[in-house]
C-alpha cells in the first residue's frame, strides 16, 4: 500500500511539473522584438548606434538582382539579451548559455498601473506574491517578464529613457525590477527574466543591483521587449534567439512568444 501511495505521489508531482509545450498549429506567434534600424535606441553612453551600410544593390551584370550590406551594433541596445558575464566575472557568455533555457513557459508580471503612476517604479516582492496568489507558484524553469507598458514610448528617446542627452546616463528615468524581487525569482529557479524597458534595473540605478543578482546566478535577461500587452499573464511560451557571439556579454535577439489559441 505504501509503495502504491509513493508511486501515486511521484506521478502527480511529475505531471504538475511537466508543462507540455504547445504545437505550432495550436499557437499564435507574437513578436516581442523591436526592429533594428536608424531609430533603434541604445544606452546614452554607447559610442555607436546601429549602422547598416550598402555594399551592393541592383543588377549584378549576370542576369540577376543582388543586394548585400554590412552592419555594426553594440551588444546592448535594441531588443537584446544580457549574458551573465555582463555583470559577473567568469559567468556564462552568450554562446555558453544552455539553449534549452531559452525556450521556456512564460510568466508575465503586469505593473503597468504602478509604472503609469511612478515612472521609477521597481517590481516588488508583493507583486510576485499577488501573481502567485492568483495563478499559483512560479515554477522552476519559467521565464519571467515584467510588463510596464513602456514600449509605447519607443523610439522616442526622451519619453522612453527619461532623458536624451548624448553621452550622459545620469538622468535616466524608467521602471525596472527591484533587487528583492529579483532575489525571489532566483530562489524560484527561473531561467530567464526580461522587461519592456531599457534595463532590468530602473533608470535611476547607480549600482545595477538587479543585474548583479541575476548574473551571479547565471540567469540571462532580455531588455527592450515589445508587445507584452498581447500576452496572457500565464500559459504562453517564450523563445529567445540571441546572435551567437563568441565571448559575448550580450547580443541582439529575436524574441517570440507562443500563445495558445
Amino acid at each position: 500500500m505504501r509503495m502504491i501511495l509513493i508511486a501515486a505521489i511521484l506521478s502527480m508531482s511529475t505531471t504538475s511539473l511537466a508543462q507540455e509545450a504547445p504545437r505550432l498549429d495550436e499557437v499564435t506567434l507574437v513578436d516581442l522584438s523591436h526592429t533594428y534600424d536608424q531609430s533603434t535606441l541604445f544606452w546614452p553612453t554607447s559610442p555607436i548606434a546601429f549602422e547598416h551600410n550598402k555594399l551592393a544593390y541592383g543588377p549584378s551584370g549576370n542576369g540577376y538582382f543582388y543586394s548585400a550590406y554590412t552592419f555594426a551594433t553594440p551588444e546592448h541596445g535594441g531588443t537584446h539579451l544580457d549574458a551573465p558575464i555582463h555583470f559577473s566575472k567568469g559567468a556564462k557568455t552568450v554562446e555558453q548559455l544552455p539553449i534549452g533555457n531559452l525556450y521556456a513557459p512564460l510568466v508575465i508580471l503586469d505593473v503597468t498601473a504602478q509604472a503609469a503612476a511612478d515612472r521609477d517604479y521597481r517590481l516588488a516582492p508583493g507583486d510576485i506574491e499577488v501573481y502567485e496568489a492568483i495563478h499559483g507558484p512560479i515554477k522552476p524553469g519559467a521565464a519571467v517578464l515584467v510588463r510596464t507598458g513602456w514600449s509605447k514610448h519607443w523610439p522616442d528617446a526622451r519619453a522612453y529613457l527619461g532623458d536624451n542627452t548624448p553621452g550622459d546616463a545620469s538622468n535616466l528615468s524608467f521602471p525596472g525590477f527591484g533587487a528583492a524581487a529579483a532575489k525571489m525569482l532566483v530562489d524560484r529557479k527561473v531561467v530567464m527574466i526580461g522587461i519592456d524597458t531599457a534595463s532590468i534595473d530602473y533608470g535611476k540605478s547607480k549600482d545595477f543591483a538587479v543585474h548583479v543578482v541575476i548574473a551571479r546566478a547565471n540567469i540571462p535577461a532580455l531588455e527592450n521587449l515589445t508587445n507584452l500587452g498581447d500576452l496572457p499573464v500565464a500559459g504562453a511560451y517564450i523563445l529567445a534567439a540571441p546572435m551567437k557571439i563568441g565571448g559575448g556579454s550580450g547580443a541582439p535577439a529575436r524574441v517570440l512568444a507562443f500563445v495558445k489559441k
